[in-house]
């Protein structure tokens, strides 16, 4: 998808609606609440990891972690990031065979006794997080695990809550959301930053 705002675009089923519901301004602003949050529930950085969800959650666990050191001098962000891969966990892998497993990535000091926060970019029905905390649990023990997301859109079908969100987002559920990063995602070959709503009529 290339197109920002709000257009109509005609696609096999018909045209859909795009709008931005995060800009690149916005997304920096949430993740630099997100890490004084997680700061201050930690009280400082020690024994802090974060661990990205492939795709999307690994660059924005990256992202919090640069923004963790800025806020405490001394905390080295390549210290505290690693990625947890979910591929083999997820209860859909039989449906969905063409999944391609990425690595998982842990810090030196590893995850036990340590307070983990999962990051991802979309929490939706909770079947990923729940996932990732059977992963968890073939790594290590961590002493707490916790839950940030960038946009929660609702539609749980587990009891799964996050304890950082950078925006609620209610949405249909035949609406898709669209997180897109820099690191990963280009707009006519430029680096896009935003998070959108795809809708079809």
């Amino acid at each position: 998808m290339e197109t920002h705002g709000a257009t109509d675009e005609t696609g096999p089923t018909g045209p859909s609606s795009v709008r931005t519901v995060l800009s690149e301004a916005d997304i920096s602003r949430v993740l630099t609440r997100i890490a004084h949050e997680i700061i201050e529930a930690n009280k400082g950085t020690e024994d802090l990891v974060l661990l990205g969800i492939p795709t999307r959650g690994f660059p924005l666990a990256q992202r919090l972690a640069q923004r963790i050191a800025r806020a405490e001098p001394g905390t080295n962000p390549e210290t505290i990031t690693g990625q947890l891969d979910i591929t083999m966990y997820r209860d859909d892998l039989r449906h969905s065979t063409t999944r391609t497993p990425l690595p998982t990535k842990l810090p030196a000091g590893g995850i036990d006794g340590k307070v983990v926060v999962l990051v991802d970019d979309v929490l939706y029905s909770g079947r990923t997080i729940r996932a990732a905390l059977d992963a968890l649990s073939d790594l290590g023990r961590p002493r707490i695990v916790r839950l940030a997301v960038l946009v929660d859109r609702g539609h749980r079908e587990l009891p799964i809550r996050a304890d950082h969100v950078g925006k609620n987002l209610p949405t249909a559920s035949s609406e898709k959301v669209r997180v897109r990063l820099g690191e990963l995602d280009t707009d006519h070959g430029e680096p896009v930053n935003d998070v959108v709503i795809e809708s079809r009529a």
